[in-house]
């Protein structure tokens, strides 16, 4: 019996050092997003976005948000909703979330990876914000005397606030306009469909 222990033991030492521990892969969830995209200045083909979402994976103590592909990111900015206390995150490549276990990340995207303030519990959720300023040209753009928003919105609530000094002339989803109290407009809707909706806003600067 020592005979085959010290075999054992032998055995072990001939395969070397025990292999680095690999990052654990998680699947992450989430739950009741809302988006709200506020037009800036036409010319600067930039809107700010507002995101609410749910973190709900157990036991996750980072959540990864996606920067979208063909948009330039800045003046991030994260909040736990809770306490609305700032959150730290930083900016990763998809290949770097891929490696620290986010089994979805994109090799081509990057990523707001933010570190959670309480890990999510069992049945449970963590809420954040997230701020950020997208420039997307091919997104928000000039076309004649109008201005048009043209992006594919795939989660359910999306609102869209037109710059000041502008009306509304044309939406191709059905949605709620209301004026909020600064005077500006807003758009709301809501995606039911299974797919992405191909939401085209279009605006004219009022005389």
């Amino acid at each position: 019996m020592r005979f085959a222990g010290l075999v054992a033991f032998a055995s072990l030492l001939a395969c070397g050092p025990a292999p680095a521990v690999l990052a654990q892969t998680l699947t992450q969830t989430e739950a009741d997003e809302y988006t709200r995209y506020e037009l800036l200045a036409p010319e600067t083909s930039q809107f700010r976005i507002t995101y609410e979402v749910t973190a709900t994976t157990p036991g996750a103590t980072v959540f990864y948000n996606p920067i979208r592909k063909g948009s330039e990111a800045s003046n991030e900015a994260v909040y736990d909703r809770l306490s609305q206390a700032p959150l730290s995150f930083e900016i990763v490549d998809g290949a770097k979330a891929k490696a620290q276990g986010y089994a979805e990340a994109e090799p081509d995207t990057s990523y707001i990876k933010i570190r959670l303030p309480r890990p999510v519990p069992k049945a449970g959720e963590v809420r954040l914000l997230i701020d950020k300023t997208y420039k997307d040209p091919k997104s928000y753009f000039r076309e004649a005397d109008r201005i048009v928003f043209s992006r594919s919105l795939s989660i359910p609530r999306n609102a869209i606030v037109l710059p000041a000094g502008y009306e509304l002339v044309a939406c191709d989803v059905p949605s709620q306009v209301l004026r909020l109290d600064d005077g500006r407009i807003q758009v709301s809707f809501m995606n039911s469909l299974p797919a992405e909706a191909p939401l085209v806003v279009k605006a004219r600067r009022l005389p």
